[in-house]
């Protein structure tokens, strides 16, 4: 990102005064003085110097540049300190606002123009001509500083933006690697403790069946429960829930897991602290599991605790297992692969924790996890207020400096008139034009309708106050902040697009029987207020401001008829307003494009990672239909004959086909020249992409959709929501997919571009080809109806 050279900027304006003086006056044939001249080289020195190095420290700069051209002022003659004292300050304000926050930006400006009005009431009162001064001043300091926080925003949401594009890219290399880590953490996890409590009940079991016969069935039925809880799992591996809001909560999984450790005959003892929904509860959850299933398998019927303690700093997770028992039988200690210690330490430096593990004193296993607690991540800046008191402190301390020699010598007294200043008023009108700039994004109608008001008032407060300069300028000064407001292309709608607060509403709404599919109906909605269009405030803006200059032309008095004073003041005042609205109309536009191509590209990235990765589980899924679900098939089937010793076999060979798929995995290629197109199955991958882009995505699934949908329908219905989630907006983003009456209902909220025009067109063309219906509206919210059942689009698709 390249920023303008502006290192000659001071030496420009050395030179610019050099001109204005002594330059001018030489040229009069007036020649300065030495003693001028050496204090004029006393000020103008250190204000270039400090300019020069104005980045690194602005402020500082800001205030040495404005002391020393008021300290200058006084022994030099008019005009020696004229460009330093107003371009170069402005410069060193503007500085300030692109290096610095808002908030300091704001202190500085106001302090500077308050410091410079009671600078000038301690030396003489405030006339009209001071006041109109005053104003000017403040319009070039607000200038500077708007201009300067308008480059500070530009330039960090370019920044903003690079950045995001940059993770984006990151995150489409490494989701299929992220994935291939999940499904090999998680299928180690699931038939690892699955199966290996089958066969530890097992060989307990045979081992007592002379003096216990019935914990045969017991195993057998256990067997049975297993092999479809494995089943269950690994089909949620291949296809997990997009979002966690149905699971129980972090502390009752750990319970359940404890519980069924000592439903296998495993003494263990938990104390567990509430833990919320995140990284830190899926890490204890899986280290707690790994944990108590190696204690199974290597030292079956040792007394274990398991401590789980969640605090501020640090959250502690404790697997502390006694020594084997003398005389146990291991059923199932030569089933490890060797891969659990990695697996839980990866679990802990993913969740940004760390993890121990070796023997105790007694001869028994400990696995400690330190891993974050609730403060982690919390951005806690304690000296920030007091940084901020400390500005405003010291901007008291410089804006009450001039009033200190009217403290302490007592000044003779001087009648004071009724009459209020032009200036006074002008500085009262300057500063609530200023006020209503800040809200013009919040509230554009009231910003819109109040500058218009404050323009007429220009006159009014010209005549009130006696004012007898130049007639044009009052007027002129309150089109100023009109021109700013039409030119900083405000969140106003353009004469055919549609805002974000009011998207054109297409299709029928849900809960209406369709016209006929494929239709794109107009959807009722309640009446409400048009909103403002770049036309119409260019019109209001041109009638205004005519209106105003008229007013002040015909205050004056004048010997032309009004209608000719008007159309003068329309042929003035229409080419401002229309070049003010120019370069808003460009500037939207540009921003437009700008955000186009940045979510074009977001979206290209999203949608190669999600393919990349659906491949990658696809592989697996593959790997798994014909290893480990085979051969747990088969255990069930041994299992429900009744053949204990064949089950436990079974469990035996899937551990067995579990470890093989697992290298399998590790050293496999990265997928198929072709992949596969992604489903509604890839959902979890799609939120999560949207969430390392900096999106937070929340996906919902309720009971209602079938578990196998049209192929058609589940193609276009994973289009349709990468579609709506990657096209634009930072905001958090809901997705909701519901099914009823033979319907797909797929509701996105939190996504106002899903109104632009391209992306409609891209939603429609996807949901005419299955002869559904789309709808948009409210403001963020886009809704598509597909039908489940076959359709000629279908027909025509295939």
């Amino acid at each position: 990102m390249k920023r303008i050279d502006d290192r000659p900027a001071p030496v420009l304006l050395l030179c610019a005064q050099a001109v204005v003086w002594p330059g001018a006056a030489l040229v009069r044939g007036e020649v300065p003085s030495a003693y001028a001249l050496l204090v004029a080289v006393l000020v103008a020195g250190p204000v270039t110097a400090v300019l020069a190095l104005r980045r690194s420290r602005p402020v500082t700069a800001l205030v040495v540049v404005a002391v020393a051209c008021a300290l200058g002022a006084g022994p030099l003659p008019v005009g020696a300190t004229a460009v330093l004292g107003t371009a170069g300050v402005a410069l060193a304000l503007w500085t300030v606002a692109t290096e610095r926050d808002a908030f300091t930006t704001v202190v500085c400006g106001v302090s500077l123009a308050v410091w410079q009005l009671l600078y000038g009431l301690t030396l003489h009162r405030l006339s009209d001509r001071d006041g109109l001064d005053l104003v000017l001043t403040a319009l070039l300091y607000a200038a500077a500083c708007g201009a300067g926080m308008l480059a500070r925003r530009s330039r960090s949401a370019r920044r903003a933006s690079d950045d995001l594009l940059r993770r984006a890219e990151s995150e489409r290399r490494r989701l299929p690697a992220v994935e291939r880590r999940r499904m090999e953490r998680e299928l180690h996890d699931v038939s690892a403790h699955h199966l290996t409590a089958v066969v530890v009940t097992a060989g307990a079991a045979l081992g007592l069946r002379d003096r216990r016969p019935e914990l045969a069935d017991e195993a057998l039925r256990f067997a049975v429960d297993t092999g479809h809880e494995v089943t269950r799992a690994l089909g949620t591996l291949r296809a997990p829930a997009p979002s966690d809001s149905g699971l129980p909560a972090p502390e009752e999984r750990l319970r359940g897991l404890v519980d069924g450790f000592r439903r296998i005959g495993q003494p263990v003892d938990c104390a567990i602290d509430p833990l919320p929904e995140g990284a830190v509860a899926d890490a204890a959850y899986g280290i707690v599991r790994e944990a108590l299933t190696n204690v199974a398998r290597y030292a079956p019927g040792a007394a274990t605790t398991v401590r789980c303690r969640y605090g501020d700093d640090r959250t502690d997770v404790v697997v502390t297992s006694g020594a084997p028992l003398p005389g146990a039988p291991a059923h199932a200690a030569d089933l490890g692969g060797g891969r659990g210690q990695g697996i839980l330490r990866s679990r802990a430096r993913e969740a940004g924790g760390t993890l121990t593990t070796g023997p105790t004193e007694d001869g028994g296993w400990e696995v400690r996890a330190v891993l974050p607690g609730r403060m982690a991540g919390v951005g806690d800046r304690p000296g920030a207020r007091g940084y901020r008191a400390a500005q405003v402190t010291a901007a008291a301390g410089l804006v009450l400096q001039p009033l200190l020699p009217v403290l302490a010598i007592r000044a003779e007294e001087t009648p004071t008139g009724s009459d209020v200043s032009a200036g006074v008023l002008f500085a009262l009108l300057a500063a609530a034009q200023a006020v209503t700039l800040l809200w013009l994004r919040r509230a554009p109608r009231v910003a819109y309708g109040a500058l218009g008001v404050l323009a007429l008032l220009w006159p009014a407060a010209a005549a009130t106050g006696g004012y007898t300069g130049p007639v044009l300028l009052p007027p002129a000064l309150g089109a100023l902040a009109t021109c700013v407001a039409l030119a900083s292309g405000g969140p106003v709608r353009a004469g055919g697009g549609w805002s974000r607060s009011s998207p054109r509403p297409l299709g029928a709404p849900v809960g209406q029987p369709a016209q006929g599919r494929g239709e794109l109906r107009e959807r009722p909605r309640r009446r409400r207020s048009r909103p403002l269009t770049r036309p119409v405030l260019l019109a209001g803006a041109i009638t205004v401001h005519t209106a105003a200059v008229t007013t002040a032309v015909l205050d004056r008095g004048t010997g032309a008829p009004a209608w000719a004073v008007a159309t003068a003041a329309l042929a003035g005042t229409a080419p401002v307003m229309w070049a003010a609205h120019r370069v808003g109309t460009l500037r939207a536009r540009r921003a437009q494009a700008t955000r186009a191509e940045r979510d074009g590209r977001l979206g290209a990235l999203t949608g190669e990672a999600v393919r990349d990765a659906w491949a990658e589980r696809r592989r697996i899924a593959d790997g798994l239909e014909t290893t480990v679900l085979a051969r747990t098939a088969g255990m069930v089937a041994e299992a429900e004959a009744g053949r204990l010793e064949a089950a436990a076999e079974r469990a035996r060979e899937a551990l067995a086909a579990m470890r093989a798929l697992l290298d399998a995995v590790r050293d496999g290629e990265a997928g198929p020249a072709l992949r596969p197109q992604p489903t509604l199955q890839a959902l979890d991958l799609l939120a999560r992409q949207c969430r390392a882009a900096g999106r937070e995505v929340e996906i919902r699934l309720t009971g209602r959709v079938p578990g196998r949908l049209p192929a058609a329908v589940d193609l276009a219905a994973y289009h349709a929501a990468e579609t709506v989630l990657t096209t634009g907006g930072e905001q958090p983003a809901t997705l909701e997919l519901d099914a009823s009456d033979g319907t797909l209902t797929l509701t996105a909220t939190g996504v106002p571009s899903a109104a632009h025009p391209a992306v409609r067109e891209r939603l429609a063309a996807r949901v005419a080809a299955l002869d559904g219906a789309l709808t948009t509206g409210p403001a963020d919210t886009v809704r598509l109806l597909l039908p489940l059942a076959p359709g000629d689009g279908e027909e025509r698709e295939r």
